[in-house]
């Protein structure tokens, strides 16, 4: 790996950080980069997992305000996050990488529609959690309801994230919207806490026991650490459609490769 891509490589760690920060899709930028580099599919997903780690702590750093108050609904999310983040890792180690292959593409595609209706999801959020509010009265526990369908749904995301985890934050985002009445600028901050629990858990397991390149982690794990305080400080500004299209153009053309090349 020469400098050009070596600069490269950071570039879309920085970009990555910042996306994952606001929207939760930035493996859709730099999990084709390392693809068109000559990265082997399971190599670049597990180093691309491993390095932005960091960028998804840096935004949930960026997002501790909005934080206030949630760290027991956190800690009973995190434990799930962490056990279907270990079972998705542990199903990408143990499947062959020709299955990899040919899975990842469509949980590419996947993630792109996701990114691209997340706006339709968070308007059926909000009147979803204005509906939920004029039935609690104003119940103030009605925030820490955590039932088994927001329990299977947390896990069922963190297994995903564990085995490819493109968009992951988008799925959390849906989630914790739809069942906990918080503003959305709250649901992001702990889906922020949660996508780091499972992607840090997942790069525990890779880390152990799968081939990692060291450099590029290096590479994206500074760029997003950059990226993710960028994107939680500025994100609020940047146009949310321009960068939905962006993503998923990205992510198509991912896709197209690791089908067809």
């Amino acid at each position: 790996m020469g400098p050009a891509e070596g600069l490269a490589i950071f570039g879309v760690g920085v970009a990555a950080g910042a996306v994952n920060a606001v929207v939760g899709s930035g493996s859709l930028i730099t999990f084709p980069t390392l693809l068109a580099f000559g990265f082997p599919p399971v190599v670049a997903n597990v180093s691309n997992n491993v390095g932005l780690v960091s960028g998804n702590i840096s935004g949930a750093v960026g997002y501790r305000r909005e934080l206030s108050g949630q760290r027991g609904r956190l800690i009973r999310l995190g434990v799930i996050s962490a056990v279907g983040s270990l079972a998705g890792a542990a199903a990408l180690l143990a499947l062959p990488s020709s299955s990899f292959q040919l899975i990842v593409p469509a949980l590419i595609l996947i993630a792109c529609v996701l990114v691209l209706i997340q706006p339709w999801l968070s308007g059926r959020v909000g009147a979803r959690r204005k509906r939920r509010a004029e039935q609690d009265g104003g119940d103030p526990t009605a925030r820490e309801r955590i039932g088994p369908v927001l329990s299977a749904g947390v896990f069922g995301s963190a297994a995903y994230g564990g085995y490819f985890g493109a968009a992951q934050g988008v799925l959390v985002i849906g989630l914790l919207g739809t069942f906990l009445d918080e503003t959305m600028q709250r649901v992001n901050g702990a889906k922020n806490v949660l996508v780091a629990v499972v992607n840090g858990t997942a790069a525990v397991v890779y880390i152990i026991f799968a081939h990692v390149a060291w450099l590029v982690v290096l590479l994206i794990a500074v760029g997003s650490t950059l990226g993710g305080l960028l994107g939680a400080r500025f994100g609020r500004k940047l146009p949310p459609q321009a960068l939905r299209i962006f993503v998923v153009l990205i992510g198509v053309i991912s896709a197209v490769k690791l089908i067809f090349f």
